[in-house]
């Protein structure tokens, strides 16, 4: 894995907005493309959105390449270009919540946090509660933070997380036991395939017309309407009219595309 040879603060948070609900061989696959297109904070807090979305094709979840973009910008005109080390500040951070920021400070600083993930949290149902169910976050975390290495927490955290990938091939899953376990819903009909869908034909095309969009993702026009509403209000894409674009995160976008 690219992202435990290095302690780029900048490469690690790539690597874990990417691994938030991936598997790992997909991040693999995009990671080092990512990286090669956007090196650094200034590179990727410049760049255009479309540009982004492009390369964040294939991933899914686009609102974390949002999330990604808008950090990248806070981090170069509020921190001088550097990652803080807070855990609380990152918290403060569009996509960062409790588990990325303690991740971020136990992988790219090094330093002793608390934290849960899907692999962690198996290892510890596993050992401390086997035959229970419906077992809280709540009741995990004391026992993470008494067995947490202090003294070199990144290796023992990866070292936590290989075991617990390794427990889900061997033994039953032990994280449908805690009471946070949710099957992921169908893709195909979802939401997100509509929301994927739509930004596919954007980023296809610098303008286009919504009755063009309606035909070209081919579903229900209530639920595409719906969904380009969300998109917009996120800060994915601009309409003026008939038209659509992507937003270039410039403050008022109408009226202009980044590719007329």
């Amino acid at each position: 894995m690219p992202w435990r040879q290095t302690r780029d603060p900048y490469r690690i948070l790539i690597s874990e907005i990417m691994l938030q609900q991936t598997q790992v061989r997909r991040v693999e696959a995009k990671y080092p493309k990512f990286i090669a297109a956007f090196p650094d904070f200034p590179s990727l807090a410049r760049a255009p959105l479309r540009e982004i979305l492009n390369v964040w094709q294939g991933m899914g979840y686009n609102r974390r390449a949002l999330a990604l973009r808008n950090i990248a910008r806070r981090v170069v005109t509020e921190f001088h270009g550097r990652l803080p080390d807070s855990e609380q500040t990152l918290r403060t951070f569009p996509g960062i919540g409790p588990a990325t920021a303690g991740a971020l400070v136990a992988f790219a600083f090094d330093r002793p946090s608390v934290f849960l993930e899907t692999n962690i949290r198996r290892v510890f149902l596993h050992f401390f509660f086997a035959g229970r169910d419906n077992v809280s976050d709540k009741e995990i975390l004391p026992l993470v933070e008494k067995t947490l290495d202090r003294e070199n927490p990144r290796l023992w955290y990866y070292g936590l997380m290989d075991y617990g990938a390794l427990l889900k091939k061997e033994t039953e899953n032990a994280n449908r036991r805690s009471a946070h376990y949710q099957r992921q819903s169908p893709f195909d009909g979802s939401d997100r395939q509509i929301r994927g869908l739509i930004l596919k034909a954007l980023l296809a095309n610098p303008r286009i017309p919504v009755s063009q969009l309606l035909n070209s993702v081919g579903k229900s026009p209530k639920r595409v309407e719906r969904m380009m509403e969300q998109l917009a209000a996120e800060g994915f894409l601009v309409r003026d009219g008939d038209l659509l674009w992507i937003s270039t995160g410039q403050g008022d976008d109408r009226g202009y595309a980044e590719d007329a």
